[in-house]
C-alpha cells in the first residue's frame, strides 16, 4: 500500500513539470487530447503552449495559441515555462460536458489559463483566455491566432464578412478566396467555406457584455496564412467607434467565450452558432411566447407627416379592408418617430396618444410606438437644455470621446450610465405604459455601445458594458407591458433585450430595396435564432408594378415576420395592392412560422442570391427572386435544395397553380419579380 502511495505522489510530480502531464489513458504525456463531436479533438502541447483542431480526422487548424494585453505587454501562451491542466466535468446550458484548463505559468508574468469547453454531440467546442494576476489590465484577449489553418475543400472558397450592427446601409460580403490573398476582418464571427460542397469553419464569440469581438482571417482558396479571433475590437466603419476598445481590470480578466466549429454545411454551421448565442447569453426581456407578430409602421411613407387623423385612418383600413391580415387574432400599428406631433413635445400632453392607442384596441388592434432612448437629436441647440425627466442638462449626458462627443446619424451619443439618460428613461417609458402601448420600436441602439474615455458609471470601462448597463433598464422600465423590436442595433448583442430585430437598414418599395433587404437575410438569416423573429423592415407598395411589389413581400415573407409600411389613409392603387396579396392565406401561412429562410448559394459577394429554401411542416418552400430587368430562367436541381426523390407536386403561391416537378426544378421568371413555390415532401 505504501508502494502505490508512492508510486502516485511521484505521478501527481511529474504531472507538474513543464512539458508533462499524467494521462491515464497511456498517451504521449506532453499531449493533452480533448475530444469534441464525431471523430473531432483539440490536441493541445503542453510542451509549446499551442493546440491543433482536427474535424472528423482531418487538420483544420495547426499551431494555433493565444495571445493577450497586460497594459502596454503582449503575452503568448508560447512564453511561458510551466504548463499543466486539470479536467473537470460540467453540467450547463449546453448539456452535460467536460472543461479542460490549461494553466500557464511563469515568473514575472500573470498566470494565463486556456479553458476548453467540450459537449458530446455537438460539432464545436468553445474556447477562451484568462489572466491572473494583481492589477491585470486588457483591451487585447486573443483565444485563438493560428498562421497556418485549411476548410480542405477546394473550389469556390469565400471568407464572409459580417456587420457588428444593421447601421448605414452596410452589407455583408461573402469575399472571393480566389488567386489572390484575401484579408477579411468581420465582427463577431466569421465564416471561411467552400460554396459547392458548403464545407466550411465557423468561429465567433457567443459573449457580448463585455467586449467587442474581430475575427481576421487572410488567405487564398482553401488555405488560410491568418486566423485570428480577439476580444477588444474596434473600427469605426464597423463598430462606429471613434477611440480604441475600453480596458477591462481587475485580479482576473476574461477574453469573450469563443465557439469553434467545422461543419459539413457552412449554413447549418451559423444557425448552431445562432443558437449558441441564445444558449450562453439567454434573454434578458421576457420570452415571446404569442404567435409570431403581424404589424404596420409609419415611417415606410408617412414619416414626419405623421397626424392622428392619418394614423386613425391606417387603423381603420386593417381593421376593415384586412380582416385576414392577423395572426393571434390581432395586428400591430405602430407610430414610428415624429408621434410627438400628437404631444407638442415630449413634454406635452399624451393624452391624444392614449386616445390612440385607445382606438386601436377598440378596433381589436394593438398600439405599437417608437423611441430612441439613447441619442440626443437637439444637440446642435447647445448642451444648456434639461433633458425630460429631471434637471440634468444634455450636456452632462452626451458620451466624451477624445475630448469631443459621440455624433453619429446626426444625432449625439448619451451615456446610458448617466442618471439623467435614466430618469428621460423612466419619464418617457413610463408616459407610453400609461397610454397602453403594448409595441415598441426602439432605434439607434448602437450609440449606447460607443467606446467612451469615461462612463459616468467608474465601473463601467467598455462599450458593451455601457450597453448592458442601459439596455437592462430601459427593459426592466418596460416592466414586460411590450412586445419589444430593436431597429438599428449591434446584431448579437441585441439578442438579450429584443424580440424582434431588423435584419437590414431602412428598405422601401424598389427592386433594389428588396435585394439590398436580401443580402442581410442571405448572410444574416441565422439571426432567427438569437431573436424570437428578425423582420425584413416596412414593406412598401406604392405605385410599383406587380413583379416588384412580388419581391417586397417575398422579402418580408421569408425573413420571419411581416410589417408594413404604405400610407393606406390615402387613396392609392397600394390600397388594391394590400387586399390582394395580404390575405391570401397560403402565403400568410409562411410568416405565421416565424423562422427565416436560409441561402441555397453563398458566393454573391455583397449582392443577394436569388434563392431560399426552408421546410416548414411537411413542405419545402423555395423562394426565386429575380434582381434583374430581363426575363430568367432558373434551373435549380433537387439535390440542391436537399431533398433526393425524383418528383414532387408543387404550387406556386401567388397564382395558386399548381405543377410537378422532376428531378430539376425549371422556372421561367420575369424580370424584377418573385415565385414563392411549395413542394410537398409527402
Amino acid at each position: 500500500m505504501l508502494k502505490r502511495i508512492f508510486i502516485f505522489s511521484l505521478v501527481l510530480l511529474v504531472s507538474s513539470v513543464k512539458g508533462f502531464s499524467f494521462d491515464r489513458k497511456g498517451n504521449d504525456p506532453q499531449v493533452v487530447n480533448i475530444p469534441y463531436g464525431a471523430e473531432s479533438e483539440v490536441v493541445y502541447n503542453l510542451s509549446s503552449g499551442t493546440y491543433e483542431v482536427f474535424a472528423n480526422k482531418k487538420k483544420i487548424i495547426a499551431d494555433a495559441y493565444a495571445i493577450v494585453k497586460n497594459k502596454e505587454q503582449s503575452i503568448s501562451s508560447k512564453d511561458y515555462e510551466l504548463i499543466k491542466y486539470s479536467e473537470t466535468a460540467v453540467k450547463d446550458k449546453f448539456g452535460v460536458g467536460k472543461k479542460y484548463t490549461i494553466i500557464l505559468t511563469k515568473s514575472g508574468l500573470p498566470q494565463m489559463e486556456q479553458v476548453f469547453y467540450v459537449y458530446p454531440g455537438h460539432d464545436y467546442f468553445f474556447t477562451e483566455v484568462s489572466l491572473k494576476g494583481s492589477n491585470v489590465k486588457s483591451n487585447y484577449m486573443a483565444p485563438l491566432i493560428s498562421n497556418s489553418a485549411s476548410i480542405q475543400a477546394k473550389g469556390d472558397n469565400r471568407t464572409l464578412f459580417v456587420p457588428f450592427d444593421n447601421d448605414t446601409f452596410i452589407r455583408y460580403n461573402a469575399k472571393s478566396m480566389g488567386a489572390a490573398v484575401v484579408e477579411n476582418t468581420s465582427a463577431e464571427v466569421g465564416a471561411v467555406y467552400e460554396n459547392h460542397s458548403r464545407k466550411g469553419l465557423i468561429v465567433g464569440s457567443v459573449e457580448h457584455l463585455i467586449w467587442k469581438t474581430g475575427v481576421l482571417t487572410k488567405g487564398v482558396g482553401d488555405d488560410l496564412s491568418e486566423l485570428r479571433i480577439w476580444g477588444g475590437y474596434t473600427d469605426e466603419k464597423v463598430t462606429r467607434d471613434k477611440t480604441i476598445h475600453g480596458s477591462i481590470s481587475g485580479s482576473v480578466v476574461k477574453s469573450p467565450k469563443v465557439f469553434v466549429g467545422y461543419f459539413a454545411d457552412w449554413r447549418i454551421g451559423l444557425e448552431a452558432y445562432g443558437k449558441a448565442n441564445r444558449i450562453a447569453e439567454p434573454p434578458f426581456v421576457f420570452n415571446w411566447t404569442k404567435p409570431v407578430p403581424f404589424g404596420w409602421n409609419s415611417w415606410g411613407v408617412i414619416q414626419e407627416k405623421l397626424t392622428y387623423e392619418k394614423a386613425v385612418k391606417n387603423v381603420d383600413f386593417f381593421a376593415n379592408e384586412l380582416p385576414k391580415f392577423r395572426n393571434d387574432e390581432t395586428a400591430y400599428i405602430d407610430l414610428d418617430s415624429f408621434w410627438d406631433n400628437f404631444t407638442g413635445g415630449m413634454r406635452g400632453d399624451y393624452s391624444k396618444l392614449k386616445e390612440f392607442a385607445d382606438y386601436c384596441k377598440q378596433k381589436g388592434l394593438q398600439p405599437g410606438v417608437y423611441w430612441a432612448p439613447f441619442t440626443d437629436w437637439g444637440f446642435k441647440s447647445g448642451g444648456d437644455r434639461e433633458a425630460e425627466g429631471s434637471k440634468y442638462k444634455f450636456s452632462e449626458m452626451w458620451t466624451k470621446v477624445g475630448g469631443n462627443y459621440h455624433d453619429f446619424d446626426g444625432a449625439r451619443a448619451l451615456d446610458p450610465t448617466h442618471p439623467g439618460t435614466k430618469k428621460r428613461v423612466d419619464y418617457i417609458i413610463d408616459k407610453l405604459k400609461a397610454c397602453g402601448f403594448k409595441m415598441i420600436k426602439i432605434d439607434f441602439l448602437g450609440h449606447a455601445a460607443a467606446e467612451s474615455d469615461v462612463f459616468y458609471d467608474k465601473s463601467v470601462t467598455t462599450g458593451m458594458q455601457a450597453y448592458k448597463a442601459g439596455m437592462e433598464y430601459l427593459i426592466d422600465r418596460m416592466d414586460g407591458q411590450m412586445l419589444v423590436y430593436a431597429a438599428i442595433s449591434p446584431n448579437l448583442a441585441t439578442g438579450r433585450y429584443a424580440h424582434i430585430k431588423r435584419i437590414a437598414c431602412d428598405a422601401w418599395k424598389t427592386i433594389k430595396d428588396t435585394e439590398y433587404t436580401l443580402n442581410s437575410v442571405n448572410y444574416g438569416w441565422w439571426q432567427t435564432y438569437v431573436y424570437n423573429f428578425v423582420d425584413a423592415d416596412h414593406i412598401v407598395f406604392a405605385d410599383e408594378k406587380e413583379g416588384v411589389n412580388r419581391a417586397r413581400l417575398t422579402s418580408g415573407l421569408i425573413s420571419g415576420t411581416l410589417i408594413l409600411g404604405d400610407d393606406f389613409s390615402s387613396a392609392g392603387v397600394w390600397n388594391e395592392t394590400a387586399k390582394k396579396l395580404l390575405q391570401n392565406e397560403d402565403l400568410l401561412a409562411i410568416p405565421r412560422s416565424g423562422v427565416a429562410f436560409m441561402p441555397v448559394n453563398g458566393n454573391t459577394g455583397e449582392q443577394s442570391n436569388e434563392l431560399f429554401v426552408r421546410k416548414i411542416g411537411n413542405s419545402l418552400y423555395l423562394a426565386i427572386l429575380n434582381f434583374d430587368g430581363k426575363k430568367k430562367v432558373f434551373t435549380v436541381p433537387l439535390d440542391r435544395l436537399g431533398i433526393k426523390k425524383s418528383s414532387y407536386k408543387a404550387k406556386e403561391l401567388f397564382s395558386g397553380k399548381g405543377f410537378a416537378i422532376n428531378k430539376t426544378l425549371k422556372y421561367e421568371l420575369n424580370g424584377a419579380d418573385a415565385t414563392i413555390i411549395k413542394i410537398e415532401l409527402q
